[in-house]
This record gives C-alpha cells, structure tokens and sequence, in this order.
C-alpha cells in the first residue's frame, strides 16, 4: 500500500505497539494517536510518547476526558479493585473503542487519511464486547455513512492469540522492543507489569506460550 497513510490507536501496549510496526511496513506515512481518558495507569501516554519517537512517527493525543465521566470502571476509578471473575470485568470502559475509532476518523477526515489500524482481537477480547469482529465491521460502515469517506480499518491481531501477538512482533523485528518497552500492565508498570493484573496474566502467559514454541524450533 504505498503512498498511502494510516492512523494506529496507540497506547504504547504490547498489542498496539505491534500494530504499529505492522502499519510502518505497509504504508508510508504513520499518525500514532493516544487518547487521555483519564486512566489510572496514566503513564501510558508518555510510554507511548516514547515508542512513538523511536519508531519515528508523529504522535498526537487527543483529550477524552469524558470517558472517565460517563461510566464507573476499575481503569479510571482508583476506589474500585479489578475483577475478572465476570463475564464483562470490570476493567471494560464502556464505549472506549467506539470514541476512539470515531475520534480517530475525525483527525483522518481532517488529514486525508484512509487507513485506521486497531490492536482489538476476538480471540482474547477478556470479554470486552467492542474488541469483536462484527463490532469492527459494524463502525467501519458506520464511520463510511457519517462521514461519507471510505475508511478502511485495519485489526491485524483480530485471530491472534496473545502467543501469536509475541510471533508477530518477533517477525517484525520489534520482539525485545515490546517486551521491555511497553506498557500493558492495567497498574502502570512497565514491561513485565504488575503480574497479578489481569492484562499482565494474558500478556505473560502468552510470552511463555511463544518462548516455548520458539525454543522448538
């Protein structure tokens, strides 16, 4: 896809961070965009920030402050413990993906960008519903009808487990980057995390599951 631009959502994670990678290899220009909703692991941005510089595209964040308004969870409110034990956790932020995605179409609009790349997946959604795939497919359609554009978004990681996640950017070069760099852990701790979170349960055990088969190879 060259001479074409794209939009990653980025928090500087192990799943974004991949993607964004992803998106250096296919298009020429890249916007890595970050949003302030008010999380507590508030570092995320100036992770993300960092990323951004090294893998040399322009990063932008875009205030959403008005998330954290809108709805009670355990990312944005320090009182309440996370839990995992539900069929939703509480660590789902209602609506995030979906303002994101349209935040991001927005800037696109603005700057004649076609492609938006996501880092959800179906296959370890942790019951979040809008990492789903008929959910992507849904605001694709509906970001083209509101603003009357043809918007491609991109979810590379949509069938990958978080083992097939550590593949990928091992593949693309960034393995050690996103290993030691990133920041996935829901309490703001870089590279391995916290390890109790339920986002550093599913990024370790997945490292492990990769480390395993490589050394098979």
């Amino acid at each position: 896809m060259r001479n074409s631009k794209a939009i990653v959502l980025f928090s500087g994670g192990q799943d974004s961070t991949t993607c964004l990678y992803w998106a250096k290899k296919r298009f020429d220009k890249v916007y890595a965009i970050s949003f302030d909703y008010g999380q507590k692991h508030s570092n995320e941005v100036d992770v993300a920030r960092s990323i951004a510089q090294q893998a040399n595209v322009e990063f932008i964040v875009l205030d959403a402050h008005y998330i954290s308004q809108l709805s009670i969870n355990a990312l944005t409110d320090t009182s309440l413990e996370m839990d995992e034990n539900n069929n939703c956790p509480n660590t789902f932020v209602p609506g995030r993906n979906l303002f994101f995605l349209s935040m991001a179409a927005v800037f696109a609009f603005e700057h004649d960008v076609q492609h938006i790349v996501t880092g959800v997946s179906q296959t370890d959604f942790s019951g979040y519903p809008d990492c789903r795939h008929n959910f992507i497919q849904s605001a694709n359609l509906t970001l083209n009808l509101a603003m009357d554009k043809e918007f491609i978004l991109h979810a590379p990681l949509m069938w990958l487990d978080k083992a097939g996640v550590w593949e990928l950017s091992d593949k693309l070069g960034v393995f050690d980057l996103v290993k030691d760099h990133t920041l996935t852990c829901y309490n703001g701790v870089i590279a391995e995390g916290c390890g109790h979170c339920p986002a550093c349960k599913l990024r370790n055990q997945g490292l492990q599951e990769y480390l395993l088969k490589r050394e098979k190879r």
